[in-house]
């Protein structure tokens, strides 16, 4: 029996997917739904599926991330809301894609494609060509930027300068916020702070934490294989989830 796995952040759009591959698929077995691309990294290392149905667009890491951060292990089916130029990025075939809204004609396309390629043990394609090239395609579509963090502490009114943060944390209903000099909690959802950070300076290293990379001095190993980061100017440690080790593997 094939297999699958489905990551979206949406809840709509990853049940739908699901009712529709049922309808043209019904022989392949969802074998977990994902919320966002970690929980999909650890989907894919513990149920080991033959597909997995990833969102470009996830926050922290990517339906991309995640496709080349597992190798090869299963064939990616990129599900996105991006407009046909970056589309064309997937014009080599190698990679399918499904345009969301999704439509049942192009769901069957791609499902005959994955049958074909798994029914002649086609190798899995390698994402990285693709990564660059919608690299390239989306570097000036990408949304506004945060410049500001605004925490009210008491009376005062707190400003924080993007560039100066070394990292946000999920305390329960708060985001942590933390400076060298200074920190507060806002009461915006780090998810949504995600947003309109640059993924190339804030990494995410576990669910509830992202970091500025380049404020990482070093990165932790311990005898089981878990890693921490020391960011400059702090004490803190703070702890990588499995998901994210893949960002500190020597090189």
């Amino acid at each position: 029996m094939t297999t699958a796995i489905i990551a979206d952040d949406e809840d709509l759009p990853r049940k739908e997917l699901r009712r529709m591959l049922n309808k043209v698929w019904p022989e392949l077995e969802i074998l977990a739904e994902c919320e966002h691309g970690a929980e999909a990294l650890e989907a894919i290392h513990q149920e080991e599926p033959d597909i997995a149905f990833l969102d470009i667009r996830m926050p922290g890491m990517t339906g991309l991330d995640v496709a080349h951060a597992v190798k090869g292990r299963c064939h990616a089916v990129f599900t996105t809301a991006y407009d046909s130029h970056a589309l064309d990025a997937f014009a080599a075939g190698a990679v399918d894609y499904l345009l969301k809204p999704v439509s049942e004609i192009r769901l069957h396309e791609a499902v005959t494609r994955l049958k074909e390629r798994i029914a002649s043990k086609q190798p899995v394609a390698d994402v990285s060509q693709l990564m660059s090239e919608l690299d390239k395609r989306l570097k000036n579509t990408t949304a506004e930027r945060i410049r500001w963090i605004s925490a009210s502490v008491g009376d005062t009114i707190k400003m924080f300068p993007v560039e100066k943060i070394l990292f946000f944390s999920s305390d329960e209903k708060y985001t942590r916020v933390v400076c060298a000099d200074d920190e507060a909690h806002v009461r915006k959802p780090l998810k949504e702070i995600m947003d309109g950070l640059d993924p190339d300076i804030f990494w995410q290293v576990h669910r509830g934490t992202v970091v500025r990379a380049d404020a990482i001095t070093r990165a932790h190993r311990d005898e089981l294989g878990k890693y921490t980061v020391e960011l400059r100017g702090l004490q803190e440690k703070l702890k990588v989830s499995q998901a994210y080790a893949w960002r500190f593997k020597p090189m």
